[in-house]
């Protein structure tokens, strides 16, 4: 999904990591810009900007421009990055140049909306599968997520990837019979468990010390 923003960026002329920890001491991080048959640009953008567009609703599917000084904008979208392990800032990024023409192969988000009839009425676990899946269209298309509806679901019954509505111009690439969800049984152990702590704590055993004194 393209967005309004602009990625202001700047020509990197080092390489190298002591070149990569100054540019972070000094609120930037190395990136790369490449594709749509052009060479491969070394550039420094600005960490809480990248952040921002990887934490929001459309994530790395977000297509926005790129400035480059002397250069002029282009859509593109984040298609590597690296975050420290321990830290989590983030340390490095590769940018794609899109062509809004022809078509890319994305994998979106699958959200599931209501309670399924297995879980409500059954008494059943809905387990999630697959979290996303794999489609193919124009860039302008691609959307922030796909959304499920489970309610109809009865134990032993599933969703797969064929039962998603993709909408117009977006194309399955995962396989149809890809499981998204599926409602399944409870296990004995697992109900046992659950009635019991609906049930409360048990009262304990007391054993009354003058009688078994006495049988003694």
């Amino acid at each position: 999904m393209r967005k309004d923003i602009m990625v202001v960026a700047e020509p990197r002329a080092t390489r190298g990591k002591n070149a990569a920890r100054r540019l972070r001491a000094g609120g930037r991080i190395p990136a790369v810009l490449y594709g749509a048959g052009r060479p491969a640009t070394p550039i420094t953008v600005d960490p809480k900007q990248i952040d921002r567009i990887l934490y929001s609703s459309s994530g790395h599917n977000t297509i926005f421009d790129v400035k480059v000084d002397g250069q002029e904008s282009c859509p593109a979208m984040i298609v590597d990055w690296q975050h420290h392990p321990i830290h989590g800032r983030l340390l490095h990024v590769d940018f794609e140049r899109i062509d809004m023409n022809r078509k890319l192969r994305v994998k979106v988000p699958v959200h599931i909306e209501g309670e399924a009839r297995g879980v409500k009425q059954q008494g059943g676990l809905m387990e999630v599968v697959t979290r996303e899946i794999e489609v193919e269209c124009l860039p302008d298309l691609i959307p922030e997520h796909f959304a499920v509806d489970v309610r109809r679901l009865l134990i032993g019954q599933n969703l797969r990837a064929a039962d998603v509505p993709l909408g117009e111009g977006i194309e399955l690439k995962s396989s149809p019979d890809t499981v998204i969800c599926h409602v399944i049984a409870l296990r004995t152990s697992q109900v046992t468990e659950v009635a019991e702590a609906e049930a409360g704590p048990s009262e304990p055993e007391v054993v009354k010390k003058g009688k078994a004194e006495e049988k003694e």
